[in-house]
């Protein structure tokens, strides 16, 4: 018997006083943060590069639009690159593209091609590596049991990278310029370097402990040998091959792009600058942004008790037009001072914002079975597809029209598109015979 095959003695891991299961979380934590950062620090800074660099904001949304693109795009060739390689092989890769981007914007910047080559690409391949696909590895690798609250932890620290840390980068950008927000991500991304190489195992198996939870004593996370080994590349392209001939995974796509644009294509780049419109102070506007990202939590957990129970097309269809009506409300709340209309209309729309999720996992593993994660990874693509879209539109919008009111009106009218396409779905709870 070699050392891959022994069975652990599930006691040994039962008498760990501190399972290491959590110290993975607590990792993997920091460096979706970090990594969450980046991701909506680019409508912080729009208004100030216009301002100090004279640039356009439609020059400045190639560039937001592109890291859109891959931070959906690359997810799932980076999970597969994380079975082939390790996971703290791949993501030390992207947190060092994560520092070298930030060190790369903020001093070798001459141009608006060199914005979209470190913001667009180098920055976008480092946040697209690590995604809640990412997190949701980490808690399959390290949990039979609580895998639900470690994936929500996971999905919580992201979320705080994205918005709790803008009210932070906001001051700093007050008192330095929009080069400090940039440099704070790229310390935060340093800091998360420099941990994950010393704590962050691949698997239970190579630290010889069970998955968390776990009563058989072969339960410990290992990747499958042929996973180690083979083409994990080919095999995701496979997926994605027999997807594009399931009109199925059409329609779930074409919604989840209209629900990118009206979320992430939105609120990452433009409800600052909108703001600023509306002579709303980055603090304040950031404020707003960081409520959204704390009750996406309460959206999220929720959405994933009422898709157990409620039909996953009526909650589209409610999220959806409850997320169009706050959209088409917007232009009218926005004042220069914080108000109860904008709290309330924050509260709203970050319950609604990743409300859609846990209805669309439910239809990909209703529909796809067994390939049900990696579809939804595909379906997320198109998210990102569509958020880098409406980065790029509604800049463009904004330098034609003077105005960021169309931008709202139109992502009102996708939310509507959407909820049309979310009542067509099967119904999955059916009655049993």
């Amino acid at each position: 018997m070699t050392i891959c095959d022994r069975r652990i003695d599930p006691g040994d891991t039962a008498r760990r006083l501190f399972h290491p299961a959590w110290t993975m979380v607590i990792v993997a934590a920091l460096a979706l943060i970090a990594a969450g950062s980046f991701t909506t620090m680019a409508g912080l800074v729009t208004q100030p590069l216009v301002d100090s660099k004279g640039w356009s904001r439609t020059a400045i949304g190639v560039g937001v639009g592109i890291n859109m693109v891959l931070y959906g795009a690359v997810a799932p060739f980076a999970a597969a690159a994380m079975d082939r390689h390790g996971l703290r092989r791949v993501t030390v890769a992207a947190l060092g593209l994560l520092v070298a981007g930030s060190l790369l914007v903020t001093t070798v910047m001459p141009g608006e091609f060199f914005f979209v080559l470190w913001w667009g690409l180098l920055v976008g391949v480092g946040t697209g590596s690590i995604t809640m696909v990412f997190g949701a590895m980490v808690a399959t690798r390290w949990f039979r049991s609580k895998i639900g609250l470690a994936t929500g932890l996971l999905t919580a620290a992201g979320v705080a990278g994205q918005f709790a840390m803008l009210p932070l980068l906001s001051v700093v950008l007050s008192h330095t310029g929009w080069r400090g927000p940039a440099l704070v991500c790229g310390a935060l991304a340093m800091v998360a370097l420099i941990c994950v190489p010393v704590f962050l195992k691949d698997s239970p198996h190579a630290i010889g402990v069970l998955r968390y939870g776990a009563t058989d004593g072969g339960d410990d996370g290992a990747v499958p040998p042929e996973h180690r080994v083979g083409n994990p590349f080919r095999r995701t392209v496979a997926v994605l091959l027999m997807l594009l001939r399931d009109k199925r995974f059409w329609l779930l796509a074409s919604m989840f792009a209209l629900c990118g644009a009206t979320t992430n294509g939105l609120m990452w780049s433009h409800f600052t600058p909108a703001a600023h419109d509306h002579g709303m102070a980055a603090t304040t506007a950031s404020g707003l942004l960081a409520i959204i990202g704390l009750t996406n939590i309460i959206g999220t957990v929720g959405a994933g008790w009422l898709s157990d129970r409620i039909e996953p097309r009526i909650l589209l269809a409610l999220f959806f037009l409850g997320r169009g009506a706050a959209l088409a409300l917007l232009p009218i709340l926005f004042a220069s001072n914080l108000n109860p209309s904008l709290i309330t209309f924050a509260v709203a729309f970050g319950i609604l914002d990743v409300a859609t999720v846990p209805p669309t996992l439910a239809l990909c593993r209703h529909y796809f079975a067994d390939n049900g994660a990696p579809a939804f990874g595909w379906v997320n693509v198109f998210h990102q597809l569509g958020a880098g879209s409406m980065g790029l539109l509604g800049g463009l919008i904004r330098d034609l029209d003077g105005s960021y009111t169309p931008v709202w009106i139109t992502g009102s009218a996708a939310c509507l598109v959407a909820a049309l396409l979310g009542v067509t779905v099967s119904r999955i709870h059916l009655p049993a015979a």
